[in-house]
């Protein structure tokens, strides 16, 4: 399996200083700042990008499910919501909430949601996130 790589720039301090961040193969650059992460700021954040690498995965993870399952999936349209939190460690990621809405012809609500668990439990980004963070899913038939 192919090695990812994304990179990051900062420069200046903390509060003032602004950066960067791209992906390896040029699929994605933006700026980002103290502010795009701790305020309303305009730019992108790490916690914007770690929802949209587990928004993608799930979404893919779940097509896999369904289909291996015998429904084909038309679209799987999923958002995921990063929690940054102060703890008494410090700030850190409590809890992703994923929201997914599907359009698969054929498949009653049960196998669905017994499905997009499954997803949820077994996708790599939620293996790699949830021993450190609650990640809650909201799963609707379209």
């Amino acid at each position: 399996m192919p090695i990812r790589t994304a990179s990051a720039r900062w420069s200046g301090n903390l509060t003032e200083g602004s950066g960067t961040v791209k992906t390896g193969k040029g699929g994605y650059e933006g700026n980002y700042s103290f502010k795009s992460r701790f305020e309303e700021g305009e730019g992108t954040n790490p916690e914007e990008l770690i929802a949209a690498a587990h928004a993608g995965c799930f979404s893919m993870a779940f097509s896999k499910a369904l289909a291996d399952a015998g429904f084909t999936p038309t679209s799987v349209d999923t958002t995921a919501k990063v929690h940054l939190d102060k703890t008494d460690a410090g700030f850190g990621v409590t809890r992703i909430d994923l929201e997914t809405v599907g359009d698969v012809p054929n498949v009653d609500a049960d196998t669905f949601q017994k499905l997009a668990e499954g997803a949820k439990e077994n996708c790599p980004i939620s293996r790699l996130l949830s021993p450190g963070a609650q990640i809650t899913l909201s799963a609707t038939l379209a």
